[in-house]
């Protein structure tokens, strides 16, 4: 059986370009790039330019881009970074974040002996953090904020660029986990008014393996890995020379393609929304500026992960909720953070659409989830 892949926010598949980019750099100019011999010129230059790709692609310089293994790694490095180099104080999260900002917050909040505090930003029934809340927390003066330009699960786009203004005007230090929106959306560092942000390269049809914390060059950070001195001191570690070249030509890649993108998965994701609410499907976020490629839907009383396992026979890849949070299964903390009711939550599913679907994929899937929808229907009623 095909399966259809609609699970894109988890990851996507290596551009061609990217991959093709890539291979020279595992087997023929494999030097490592702190080497002063050719091979190590070689990869020098490489990484170079991908630091200028990746710079040009949010308009910033290359000097302010720190290459690390991951998105989670970058978050961190921002939140225990800024930590240990100021007194503690007070954080501020949105209480939609990925787990790789919460969890670093919190751990910060549970270290007595450092006295730093959270506070979590509070959102609306659609998923945007809500700016009278956001002013609240930023008037009792938090060293660091960080709000995500676009939630993982509902693709809800937030005001990052208003509440940077709030969190400057109190001398905060402000950041934002861009990972999902980056490719999606425009994304400029200046106009989003941060001091830092984070994006990867494996969410736009990049390898796994690479991101970047990108950094205004006033920002103080204290590294979390020490050694050879790489990144500017503040990301030691061979560099994984692949995977920042694909990166570089992903990010090229995303900026020349990501208009017409856009209109075509605002397309599919309007015509699949339009197919399940005839379903009687509730869209979470619905009504809310959302990223062109997401649909994070509940159909009452069918629950999201046994659905996920009958699509998946049925050759439809979909997630029941972040695939980076899949170890701690649970109801959804962006849920929760929205109000939605447990019963409904646990029926969540999401749909998030990448540039090789097809409208005849989303009718088949539509098809398939309103058959298997009536099976699951019929067994419930037989089971009262």
């Amino acid at each position: 059986m095909t399966q259809t892949y609609f699970d894109h926010n988890a990851t996507t598949a290596v551009d061609e370009t990217v991959l093709e980019a890539m291979l020279p750099y595992f087997r023929l100019a494999y030097g490592n790039a702190s080497s002063r011999h050719a091979y190590g010129m070689v990869a020098r230059r490489a990484i170079n330019q991908a630091r200028e790709q990746v710079a040009q692609a949010v308009g910033v310089q290359p000097s302010q881009i720190i290459f690390t293994s991951g998105g989670s790694e970058a978050n961190n490095l921002f939140i225990r970074g800024v930590a240990d180099y100021l007194k503690p104080s007070r954080v501020a999260v949105s209480a939609i974040e990925h787990p790789c900002i919460r969890r670093p917050a919190q751990e910060l909040a549970r270290r007595t002996s450092e006295r730093w505090q959270l506070r979590q930003l509070a959102v609306n029934e659609l998923g945007q953090v809500r700016l009278d809340d956001a002013a609240s927390a930023l008037a009792d003066q938090p060293a660091m904020v960080s709000v995500m330009l676009a939630n993982n699960e509902t693709g809800v786009i937030q005001e990052v660029a208003a509440i940077a203004d709030m969190a400057r005007s109190q001398g905060a230090w402000m950041h934002t986990d861009a990972v999902q929106a980056f490719g999606k959306i425009p994304v400029d560092f200046t106009e989003l008014k941060v001091h830092a942000m984070t994006i990867s390269a494996h969410k736009i049809y990049g390898p796994k393996g690479a991101a970047a914390l990108i950094i205004d060059k006033r920002l103080l950070l204290k590294p979390l890995i020490y050694g050879g001195g790489h990144e500017n001191g503040l990301r030691s570690g061979t560099e994984n020379v692949p995977a920042i070249v694909g990166f570089g030509v992903a990010c090229e890649l995303a900026g020349s393609r990501m208009h017409d993108l856009s209109v075509r998965l605002t397309g599919l994701r309007d015509y699949l929304e339009r197919g399940l609410i005839e379903m009687g499907a509730t869209i979470f976020g619905w009504g809310a500026p959302r990223l062109p490629n997401t649909c994070y839907f509940a159909l009452p009383e069918i629950e999201g992960d046994t659905l996920v396992v009958r699509l998946d026979k049925a050759g439809f890849a979909v997630a029941s909720g972040a695939a980076c949070s899949s170890v701690t299964p649970g109801q959804s903390h962006v849920l929760e953070a929205m109000g939605v009711e447990p019963m409904l939550a646990r029926c969540a599913v999401r749909v998030s659409l990448g540039d090789d679907n097809t409208m005849t994929q989303v009718d088949d899937f539509l098809k398939a989830i309103g058959k298997i929808a009536e099976e699951l229907k019929r067994l419930n009623g037989m089971m009262i």
